[in-house]
């Protein structure tokens, strides 16, 4: 596999360090490169150890519980922290999501299905910056 193919979208990355910067701050390209590396590798040393867990638990799928077992694990409290309040605020989401969902087809009303999921109503309501 291509070093390209492994690695984080160059513009998704960049756009997340302009996100974060001031807005009159210039990042190199070296900088950009150098940022996405050490992401990459992040996200893969979380994600091979949560894959360890499912395959010890005969499992398939990595879910969030695991990602935040890993972090934990790996001593990365601070980045757990976040993941746990930010599961947490997810499934309260899709908890309302499926009452609302529930309470509308009891009442025989038909609503035209909502465009916002439960993961874009958390993000809304400001989880993303718990996680900085």
């Amino acid at each position: 596999m291509a070093d390209e193919d492994r690695l984080l979208p160059i513009a998704n990355v960049g756009r997340l360090m302009k996100h974060i910067l001031p807005s009159n701050a210039k990042i190199s390209k070296e900088a950009k490169q150098t940022v996405q590396e050490c992401a990459t590798e992040f996200i893969s040393f979380v994600t091979c150890e949560a894959s360890d867990k499912c395959h010890r638990e005969n499992r398939k799928t990595v879910n969030g519980d695991d990602i935040w077992w890993a972090l934990s694990t790996l001593g990365l409290d601070n980045y757990a922290d976040a993941v746990g309040r930010y599961l947490h605020k997810y499934r309260e989401a899709e908890r309302e999501r499926a009452e609302n969902n529930k309470s509308s087809n009891d009442s025989g009303n038909e609503r035209e299905p909502n465009s916002t999921s439960g993961y874009s109503r958390v993000l809304e309501k400001g989880s993303s910056s718990s996680a900085r």
